[in-house]
């Protein structure tokens, strides 16, 4: 898995550049003010980080940045669950972001639109980037707990939704403490509300259903005539007009044989008979079935007398009354539990041992890999210029529980042999803070799932043997995940096994930058320039000569994460 092409068209000062990447430790190299940042920038865009229309060039209405990656099969379950086709046996991966003048984002995953939120989902996946100032993150709790996490193998999401559950525990516990009057007394008014209403108990739907039955049995009498009337009409024998309806079809159906019309008009005539039949039969069985029934009709007019009644106390709309009265159980319910304070605090009690038990097993773990994790990056420290130096994850109790669990992650560093460790900013130099950076993504490279790692200028502040160092751990890194580094350090380009010139032209359109694949003598005047500055001698150009014949990796022995070693042998640049 790895970066395989960037294509930029119309970003910055770079009108049309596409690169394609190799495995193993690249460099990008150039004057300053070339743009050698402006790939890494286009990497982070590509990568969800924050879009604005000043990243096109100018002249330009918009901006375009693809990456080609060589996707990992796990990935596969994440872009099929977010929606975006991954075909079977594909293993490149397409990420497009578009930025337009009016600041306006676009972007896409294997051609399918995609959020930014998204992009920075996969990324993490599949690119680390360490930044000119990753020091920084070294004075954040939170990004040092997560590093210290990663190298134990901790994961705090279940202790963090045990840690929420804990929380509303004790705030419906203190609020239920501090409210207990109030909760009585509204209880008993719920109660009385409640109790009250139970003498009707409304069901939903009921009040329509009560108002059809009331009408039909208010005005049954009438129904009743007009029924009895209407089948009359239908059957009855003097007048009814189905007999004569009967007679009419039978006389023409026996004369049909002297014209054919005539059975056509029977046949009309009879399907009519038997729809009056049907109607006929159907009013006879409802006068049968109904009467007047007083009884029942008083029984409607009290139930929706006290319905109307309830309802107008309340000031409801009779058929908002069941829906009230549910609402009302419900909340008894509720103040039932918010007064029942033993209840409250058992719940609160539990959920906070179910923390605890959770939080100690973490914080057991963190403090066996706090030492591991110390010796190791102390290690990588004394290649890189601070020998007899000591790096100290320190643990230490929180003032209190959070959802990341009971403890409190410091880094300290003792810059040189004897000095007490301290917190990293208060103790450290830019360089030094730099080079600890380095020696920490050296050694917890192989945590994260990403297998490209991108250092842009973490190595400044540093120069001579400690250069030759960083040049040679991240060729040891460029074993086995693809590197890529911006730098102005010629040991550390010497290292390379690719490197990348980055140049600016002037052109009718304004400043241009390029980017050059440098071999041969091409990258030993390169390696000069970065020696001796824009002049190059002789002397530059021997001793760039030298480095690269001479530039062998020796075997020994770096951290590799989670107290591992890895061995390499000699090694040409």
């Amino acid at each position: 898995m790895s970066l395989k092409r960037i294509t930029l068209k119309d970003f910055v000062i770079v009108k049309q550049l596409e690169l394609d990447l190799s495995l193993g430790f690249s460099v990008l190299s150039g004057e300053t003010g070339a743009g050698k940042s402006i790939l890494i920038d286009a990497i982070q865009l590509a990568l969800g980080n924050r879009a604005e229309s000043s990243v096109i060039r100018e002249g330009a209405n918009k901006t375009e940045i693809t990456l080609e990656i060589e996707a990992p099969k796990s990935l596969e379950p994440w872009l099929e669950e977010q929606g975006f086709s991954f075909e079977p046996g594909q293993t490149e991966l397409l990420l497009k972001r578009v930025i337009e003048t009016g600041g306006k984002s676009r972007a896409w995953i294997n051609a399918s639109p995609a959020t930014a939120g998204q992009l920075r989902e996969i990324g993490e996946c599949l690119i680390d980037i360490h930044g000119q100032h990753a020091w920084q993150s070294l004075t954040r709790p939170h990004s040092v707990r997560t590093l210290l996490d990663a190298y134990s193998g901790v994961s705090t999401s279940t202790l963090s939704k045990l840690w929420t559950v804990w929380r509303d525990a004790t705030q419906e516990l203190t609020r239920a403490r501090n409210e207990q009057d109030k909760l009585h007394s509204e209880r008993e008014r719920l109660l009385w509300q409640i109790t009250e209403v139970d003498k009707l108990a409304p069901e939903a739907d009921e009040w329509e259903s009560l108002n059809t039955q009331h009408t039909r049995l208010a005005n049954a009498q009438t129904l009743i005539d007009v029924a009895q009337k209407a089948f009359n009409a239908l059957e009855g024998e003097e007048e009814g007009a189905n007999p004569f309806i009967a007679l009419a079809q039978s006389e023409l159906e026996s004369n049909a044989h002297l014209d054919p019309e005539f059975n056509e008009l029977s046949e009309a005539l009879s399907s009519v008979s038997a729809q009056i039949s049907d109607v006929a039969h159907s009013l006879q069985t409802w006068l049968k079935r109904t009467d007047l029934d007083p009884q029942r009709l008083a029984e409607l007019d009290d139930r929706m007398s006290l319905w109307l009644s309830l309802a107008r106390r309340y000031k409801r709309q009779p058929a908002e009354l069941p829906e009230l009265y549910a609402t009302w159980k419900s909340e008894l319910q509720r103040l039932d539990r918010a007064v029942d304070l033993g209840a409250l605090e058992a719940a609160e009690l539990a959920a906070q041992k179910a923390y605890n038990a959770q939080a100690l097993e973490i914080g057991k773990i963190r403090r066996q890999a706090a030492p591991k994790l110390s010796s190791a990056i102390t290690q990588a420290m004394q290649g890189l210029g601070m020998q007899g130096g000591t790096f100290v994850v320190h643990i230490e109790a929180a003032d209190q529980a959070g959802p990341y669990g009971l403890e409190e992650v410091a880094f300290l560093v003792a810059a040189h042999a004897g000095a007490t460790p301290r917190a990293v900013a208060k103790v450290a130099s830019g360089g030094e803070l730099s080079r600890i950076s380095l020696a920490i993504a050296v050694t917890t490279s192989q945590l994260g799932e990403a297998q490209t790692l991108i250092f842009d200028e973490v190595d400044s502040g540093v120069g001579g043997a400690v250069a030759q160092t960083v040049g040679r751990l991240m060729k040891k890194l460029g074993l086995d995940r693809q590197v890529l580094a911006v730098t102005h350090l010629p040991q550390v380009a010497a290292c390379a096994d690719h490197h990348w010139v980055v140049s600016k032209t002037p052109s009718s359109n304004g400043t241009l930058s390029q980017m050059q694949d440098v071999k041969g003598e091409d990258r030993v005047k390169e390696i000069a320039r970065m020696l001796g500055g824009e002049v190059l001698s002789e002397t530059t150009l021997a001793h760039a000569r030298e480095m690269l014949d001479q530039m062998k990796v020796q075997e020994e022995i770096i951290p590799t994460g989670k107290g591992g070693v890895k061995k390499k042998k000699e090694l040409s640049s």
